[in-house]
C-alpha cells in the first residue's frame, strides 16, 4: 500500500497547488490513498466544508486538521456529514466529528488518525498519549484497518519523537504537521514504523510559514499585532510517500517530498 500524505495546505495558493500537483504525484508513485491536512487550507485558519468538497473532488480521500479545527464556523454545523473530514481524536468527546475513520484501498483497509499535542499549544485537549492507544487499538481490533497512518498536530520536536517512539510498531506511520517546515528526519523506527517529525506544508514559498513576508517580520521588530495575509506564488508542496505492507502493517519506506510549482 502507498499512502502520499501532504503537510499543512494554506490558502488559495496552496489549494491549487495541491490540485495540480495530485494527479501527477498518484501516477508517479502508484497512489493507493491521499491524506492531507486541511488544518490552513480557509484563507490560512481552518476549512469550510465547501473546501472540503473541492478537496476530495480532486482526489483527496482524508483530510485531517489541528488547532484552528473551529476557526470556520459552518464547519462546526456540518462536520459530523463529513466522516473523512478528521478533528484531533483528543478534543473534548462532545465535541462534534470524528477524530479516525478507516477507508477502502485499492492495497487493502486504512486507519487515519488525527492528533493534537498539548505543549505550547492551546489547552482544553485530552492526553494524546493515552488517546491515541485507545485509538489505534479501536482502528485494528474493532474496524479492521490494515495500516494506520497518524497525523499527530504539535508545536514541540520533543513531542511528536516521543508520539512516534510511543507508537512505533502499533502503527504504520506518525507523520508531524503544524510547524509548516519539513524536517530532515524521515526514518523508520525499529519497531517498523514510518516517522517524519513534521511534513511541512502545501503553500506560498517566498513566505514565514505561508504568511505575507513584510507584516510578519514587521511584528517581529515592533512588537505590535499585525494581520498576516496569506502570501502569493510560487508555492512549495512538502510531504511523504509511504509504502506499507499491508499484511503486516508495517512501514517498508517513506520518500519525503519538496516540489516548487510556478503560477
Amino acid at each position: 500500500m502507498k499512502v502520499l500524505f501532504v503537510g499543512d495546505v494554506v490558502g488559495e495558493p496552496g489549494r491549487l497547488t495541491l490540485y495540480r500537483a495530485l494527479p501527477e504525484l498518484k501516477s508517479e508513485y502508484s497512489i493507493d490513498a491521499v491524506v492531507v491536512n486541511g488544518e490552513n487550507a480557509a484563507g490560512g485558519r481552518g476549512i469550510t466544508p465547501a473546501i472540503a468538497h473541492d478537496f476530495f473532488i480532486n482526489g483527496v480521500d482524508v483530510i485531517t486538521l489541528g488547532d484552528h479545527v473551529w476557526d470556520q464556523a459552518e464547519l462546526a454545523a456540518r462536520i459530523d456529514e463529513l466522516p473523512t473530514v478528521l478533528r484531533p481524536y483528543n478534543h473534548q468527546s462532545n465535541t462534534p466529528g470524528c477524530g479516525s475513520c478507516v477507508i477502502a484501498t485499492p492495497a487493502g483497509s486504512l486507519g487515519v488518525l488525527c492528533l493534537q499535542g498539548r505543549t505550547f499549544m492551546k489547552t482544553g485537549v485530552e492526553n494524546p498519549f493515552s488517546c491515541a492507544e485507545s485509538a489505534v487499538e479501536s482502528l485494528r481490533l474493532t474496524s479492521g484497518a490494515q495500516a494506520i497512518v497518524v497525523d499527530f498536530h504539535a508545536e514541540t520536536t520533543s513531542e511528536k519523537i516521543a508520539m512516534g517512539r510511543f507508537l512505533d510498531g502499533k502503527v504504520s506511520a506518525v507523520l508531524g504537521t503544524h510547524t509548516h517546515v519539513q524536517t530532515n528526519d524521515a526514518c523508520l523506527l525499529p519497531g517498523g514504523t514510518a516517522y517524519l517529525t513534521d511534513a511541512g506544508m502545501c503553500g506560498p514559498l517566498d513566505s514565514v510559514i505561508g504568511r505575507s513576508v513584510e507584516p510578519v517580520v514587521n511584528s517581529f521588530v515592533t512588537c505590535m499585532p499585525r494581520k498576516f495575509p496569506v502570501a502569493s506564488w510560487p508555492t512549495r508542496l512538502s510531504g511523504a510517500v509511504i509504502s506499507i505492507d499491508e499484511t503486516t502493517g508495517k512501514a517498508l519506506e517513506i520518500t519525503p517530498l519538496n516540489r516548487i510549482y510556478e503560477k
